[in-house]
């Protein structure tokens, strides 16, 4: 009997930037209007987060592969997309709600309609609850999208209430919660102050990342939405022993405080925190293996390619050093964990029985 090639769920794919003049089509006649005369086609509108020509947003060993070319590549059955747009940052809020809900469109008729094997996020912006919650409810009909995407760096920590509005919507529709590396540039990356560089800038992102999930657990999200996951896009893990055992000890000394934390901070992020597993940092397998060991096993990592940024060489994007018998779960199976509208689907419950029957 030939053996199944194992299920592969790519937590991380970037879809090609829409320009303005891709959005138009899009947008009602007053809004064409507004864009066109303020002249927005002549802008880039890129995140500054990825300089198109940097070697890091550009992984040379995906030149000249598009889309459904990088899916046969890693041989991904699913890939849920983003398409992180620089329409974010404007100040305008009408404006940016129009060309956010413009950029959603966007990718569900030229991409998702396209490209069967591609999941989609619904893109919000986090200075703007009224409107992201607006935008959750148009698009949740959809079952295509599966999760709710917010920046990494926003002007408020994610545990605040105010953005509970939108979590309490992404739990009503089986969303997960997204946050991917990134930001608006409101506020400096460290608290120390700006950086100069995109080197320092990057590198903090992991700090950035640490402060969200301890906000979350924190501030009581997971209590308040016991069906909320939250997913980390592109932040690394090699960080993860140090916050959690900092949580975990810190909590023994302050529980009154927050009397929802009922247990240890690490039994609360149980199967509810998932990471994507590009970036690796561990310089080798040795290195990954005990970070696997202090956080407990393999259980929070999703399998990904960060197409098509440079996160690793070659034509594999699982790092050496992972163990044999979690491949299984780090290809796919954590994400359907992760991802209810995906466990939902008949044809990948299907598809992870029958791998669950022949491991």
């Amino acid at each position: 009997m030939p053996t199944r090639t194992p299920l592969r769920i790519d937590a991380d794919f970037h879809l090609p930037q829409a320009s303005i003049d891709d959005l138009l089509p899009y947008l009602d006649e007053f809004w064409r209007g507004q864009v066109v005369d303020r002249e927005l086609p002549s802008m880039p509108f890129r995140l500054t987060s990825y300089p198109p020509n940097s070697p890091l947003t550009k992984n040379p060993d995906f030149e000249g592969l598009d889309v459904s070319a990088a899916l046969d590549k890693f041989g991904t059955d699913v890939a849920i997309a983003s398409m992180l747009h620089g329409a974010v940052a404007l100040h305008n809020p009408d404006m940016r709600a129009v060309l956010m809900s413009a950029v959603n469109d966007y990718v569900a008729k030229e991409w998702l309609d396209r490209e069967p094997r591609l999941r989609g996020s619904i893109y919000v912006s986090g200075e703007d609850i009224a409107a992201s919650v607006a935008e959750i409810e148009r698009l949740a009909g959809d079952k295509r999208f599966v999760q709710v995407l917010l920046l990494a760096m926003q002007e408020i920590h994610h545990g605040n209430r105010q953005y509970w509005p939108i979590y309490e919507a992404c739990e009503k529709h089986g969303l997960t919660l997204a946050v991917h590396a990134g930001g608006l540039y409101r506020l400096p990356p460290s608290v120390s102050g700006w950086p100069s560089y995109q080197f320092e800038d990057y590198v903090m992102q992991s700090m950035v990342f640490e402060n969200i999930l301890t906000a979350l657990v924190g501030e009581g999200v997971f209590h308040k939405f016991p069906d909320l996951n939250v997913v980390l896009l592109e932040s690394g893990f090699a960080w993860l022993p140090t916050i959690i055992w900092r949580n975990d000890k810190t909590w023994r000394g302050v529980r009154p405080e927050v009397p929802w934390l009922d247990r240890k901070p690490s039994e609360i992020m149980a199967g509810r925190v998932f990471l994507s597993l590009q970036p690796s940092d561990p310089p080798g397998p040795e290195e990954l293996k005990q970070i696997i060991k202090h956080i407990g096993g393999t259980d929070m990592l999703l399998y990904s390619t960060d197409y098509p940024h440079r996160q690793f060489s070659g034509s594999d994007p699982l790092p050496a050093g992972l163990p044999e018998e979690a491949l299984p779960d780090i290809l796919s199976g954590n994400a359907l964990k992760a991802y209810p509208r995906l466990a939902a689907e008949p044809a990948l419950r299907e598809a992870a029985a029958i791998l669950e029957e022949t491991t």
